[in-house]
C-alpha cells in the first residue's frame, strides 16, 4: 500500500472535512484526557474523593517487555501463595456472572465513551457481554488489590491488569461493537475494506499505531501557527521569534516562552482563538518564542549547558531589541526544566537576566508518591540511556509510543475503532496534529534529563552544576507562577506542588480542573474550565487543596493579571523588529519548526 493509496482513502472518507473551530479543539482535548472526571465536580471535597489516575511508564525510560514479564510472573507467584483470595475471587466472579445471567446483575457506569451506544443498554447480548466484560475485570482488578504485593508492584499489576482489560474490551472487536456492525450493514462492508486499508497503511507507515490524525489536513505556518511574527535571532540550537504587537501600547519586560524540547513550539500557537501568544498579545505584552532545532545524531553531545547557554544568547538579544534588562520567563514541562536551571544558574553566577517565571505542567524528579515512574527501574535507566547513546538521539516517535500507553483507550484503542472497524479516516484535529509531529532528544540531554528525574537532581542543593555552577533552587528568588493539572497522568499535580517548593522566594501555585495538555490550551470562554488557589501556602499539597478556592474561568485571565503586574511601564509599541545588532532572518513560525 502505498503513501498515495492511503492519502485518496483518507480523502475520501474524510470529504469535506475542515479544520476544528476552538470550542471543538477544547472538547478533542478533554475526550483524550477522560476529563469527563472532574467535569461534575462542584467542591474541593468532591475533588479529594474521585479515584486517582493510573499512571504507568516515565517516557523518558520507555517501557521493556522484560519490565511487563516481571509484572506478569508476579502475579502468577501471588496466584501460587495466595490460594485462599484466588478462591474468593473466582467465587464473586462466579456470583457476578449468575447475575448477569438472572438479570441482576447492576449497569456499569455510564461515563465510559466505548459503551455509549443504546445497543449496550436495549439488547440484552450486549448488555450481558458488557455486564461478563466488567465481571472478569472487576474479579481481576480485586485480585491485584487485596494481593499482598508491596506497594510498587501492586502498582505496575494495575498498570499490566488495565492494559489487558482495555485490550480485550468486547468494543475492539467487529461483533463486539454494535456501532461497528451498524455501519458494516450500512455501508455493505465498504467500511470494513477502508479499515483493511488503514490497517495495512499503519503498519507500513506508523510502525502498526493505529494513526491518531489527518496529517494531510494541517501545514505549519499556514494553518498552524499563524500568529505575525518574525525570527530576530538564530543559533545552532534555536531560533528566537518576535511576534508583532497587536496594540497601540505594550508593556516594557518582554516575555519568553520555553517550549518542551519533546514537543514543537506551537501548542502555544495553535490557531486564532485558542493561542496563548495571540492573548498575551492581546493584553499589551511582548512576546518572543524559543524554536528549538530538531536534534540529529549529530548532536548528540548537546546537554543541559547546551540549551542553557542558548537561551542566554537569546536572552541577550532581546534586553538588546527591546532595551529590558530583563525577561518574564515561562516554560512547560521539560522546558520548564531547563529554564529552572537557568534561573539557578543565574542565583549562583549572579547574572539577573529573569524577573519573573512561570512554570507550566512540569516535575523535577519521581517523588516516592508518585505512579509517573513505576517502570523505572536501575536497570530500564541505564537500558534507556545506552539506547539514546547508541543511536545518538532518543527518537520522537518512541515518547510518542509511550505517551500513548499510559492512556490507550483514548490514544490507541478508540483510533482502533475509529480506523479499523468504523473505516473512518483519522480525525483532523489540530492538537493531534502537534502531539504527532514529533521531535528528538539528544543523548547528552536525555542522559541528563533521566538524572534529573531518578536522582532529584534540580530539587536537590548543588546536586546539578550548570555552565560550571553548582545550583541551589532555594536561591532563586524571583516571583514564579506554577501552574498543575488536576488530571494530568503525565506530571501528576502532586509531584508539580512538591517541585516547586524547592523554589525560593513567593510562588503563586494554581490547579487547572483540566489535563496535561487542556492546562496549557485554556482559553478564555471554556464554561468547563475551572481553577484552583489558595494564598496560604502548604507543606502538603492534600493540605492546600483543603484550603483552596475555585474560580469558574480560564487560568489565563488570572495569569495575565499576574503578569502585567511584573512586566513594568507602558509604551508605546516598536514600530518595526529587531534592533540594529539582531536584523530579521525571517518570517515566522521559522526554518527548525519545519526540519524532519
Amino acid at each position: 500500500m502505498t503513501r498515495a493509496t492511503s492519502t485518496r482513502t483518507r480523502q475520501r472518507a474524510g470529504k469535506g472535512r475542515r479544520a476544528a473551530t476552538p470550542i471543538e479543539t477544547i472538547e478533542v482535548i478533554e475526550a483524550i484526557e477522560t476529563i469527563e472526571a472532574v467535569e461534575t465536580i462542584e467542591t474541593v471535597e468532591a475533588v479529594e474523593s474521585a479515584p486517582a489516575i493510573m499512571a504507568g511508564p516515565n517516557p523518558f525510560v520507555g517501557l521493556r517487555a522484560e519490565d511487563l514479564i516481571s509484572t506478569v510472573q508476579q502475579i502468577g507467584a501471588q496466584c501460587v501463595q495466595e490460594p485462599v483470595l484466588v478462591l474468593e475471587q473466582q467465587t464473586q466472579l462466579a456470583h457476578d456472572l449468575i447475575g448477569v445471567l438472572d438479570g441482576s446483575a447492576p449497569m456499569p457506569s455510564a461515563r465510559d465513551r466505548r459503551f455509549g451506544d443504546p445497543a449496550w443498554q436495549e439488547n440484552p447480548l450486549y448488555r450481558m457481554s458488557l455486564q461478563g466484560y466488567e465481571a472478569w475485570r472487576n474479579a481481576v482488578s480485586g485480585f491485584v488489590r487485596r494481593s499482598v504485593m508491596d506497594e510498587r508492584s501492586k502498582h505496575r499489576a494495575e498498570y499490566f491488569t488495565s492494559l489487558l482489560a482495555d485490550a480485550l474490551a468486547p468494543t475492539n472487536t467487529l461483533l463486539g461493537n454494535p456501532a461497528a456492525i451498524k455501519k458494516t450493514v450500512e455501508s455493505g462492508g465498504m467500511n470494513l475494506i477502508s479499515g483493511l486499508t488503514n490497517l495495512v497503511t499503519d503498519t507500513l507507515t506508523n510502525r502498526g499505531m493505529p494513526a491518531q490524525v489527518d496529517k494531510d489536513a494541517f501545514s505549519v505556518g499556514k494553518n498552524l501557527a499563524t500568529t505575525p511574527g518574525v525570527v530576530v535571532f538564530r543559533n545552532d540550537v534555536l531560533e528566537l521569534i518576535q511576534y508583532a504587537p497587536s496594540t497601540a501600547k505594550v508593556h516594557a519586560r518582554p516575555q519568553l516562552i520555553v517550549p518542551p524540547q519533546v514537543n514543537k513550539f506551537y501548542v502555544f500557537d495553535l490557531a486564532q482563538g485558542k493561542s496563548m501568544v495571540e492573548y498575551l498579545l492581546s493584553k499589551e505584552l511582548q512576546v518572543f518564542m524559543v524554536s528549538w532545532r530538531n536534534p540529529t545524531a549529530a548532536h548528540r553531545d548537546w546537554d543541559i549547558d547546551t540549551y542553557v547557554g542558548a537561551l542566554i544568547e537569546a536572552i541577550h538579544a532581546i534586553r538588546d531589541i527591546t532595551g529590558s534588562p530583563d525577561v518574564n520567563l515561562h516554560g512547560a514541562c521539560s522546558g520548564a526544566m531547563t529554564m529552572s536551571a537557568l534561573m539557578g544558574y543565574c542565583a549562583a553566577s549572579g547574572e539577573q537576566l529573569v524577573h519573573a517565571a512561570t512554570l507550566m505542567v512540569s516535575v523535577f524528579g519521581l517523588d516516592a508518591q508518585s505512579q509517573l515512574g513505576l517502570f523505572s527501574t536501575p536497570e530500564a535507566v541505564t537500558a534507556a540511556r545506552q539506547g539514546s547513546q547508541a543511536r545518538g538521539v532518543l527518537d520522537g516517535e518512541e515518547l510518542g509510543r509511550v505517551f500513548a500507553w499510559l492512556r490507550p483507550n483514548d490514544l490507541v484503542w478508540n483510533y482502533w475503532v475509529n480506523n479499523y472497524l468504523l473505516g473512518n479516516a483519522p480525525p483532523a484535529f489540530d492538537v493531534l496534529y502537534w502531539n504527532n509531529d514529533t521531535t528528538r532528544l539528544p543523548a547528552g540531554l536525555h542522559g541528563q534529563f533521566l538524572d534529573m528525574l531518578t536522582l532529584n537532581q534540580l530539587a536537590t542543593p548543588r546536586a546539578l552544576r550548570v555552565l560550571g555552577h553548582a545550583i541551589d533552587l532555594a536561591e532563586v528568588q524571583c516571583d514564579k507562577y506554577v501552574l498543575a493539572g488536576m488530571t494530568d497522568h503525565i506530571t501528576p499535580w502532586k509531584a508539580v506542588y512538591r517541585s516547586v517548593r524547592a523554589f525560593g522566594g513567593r510562588t503563586e501555585f494554581v490547579l487547572s480542573s483540566s489535563g496535561h495538555v487542556q492546562s496549557l490550551i485554556n482559553p478564555p470562554g471554556n464554561p468547563k474550565a475551572k481553577f484552583f488557589r489558595n494564598d496560604q501556602p502548604a507543606a502538603d499539597p492534600d493540605t492546600w487543596l483543603k484550603g483552596a478556592t475555585a474560580t469558574q474561568d480560564s487560568w489565563w485571565e488570572h495569569w495575565s493579571q499576574w503578569l502585567k503586574e511584573r512586566s513594568g511601564s507602558r509604551r508605546n509599541a516598536p514600530a518595526e523588529p529587531g534592533s540594529l545588532q539582531y536584523t530579521p532572518c525571517g518570517e515566522a513560525p521559522g526554518v527548525y519548526v519545519t526540519e524532519a
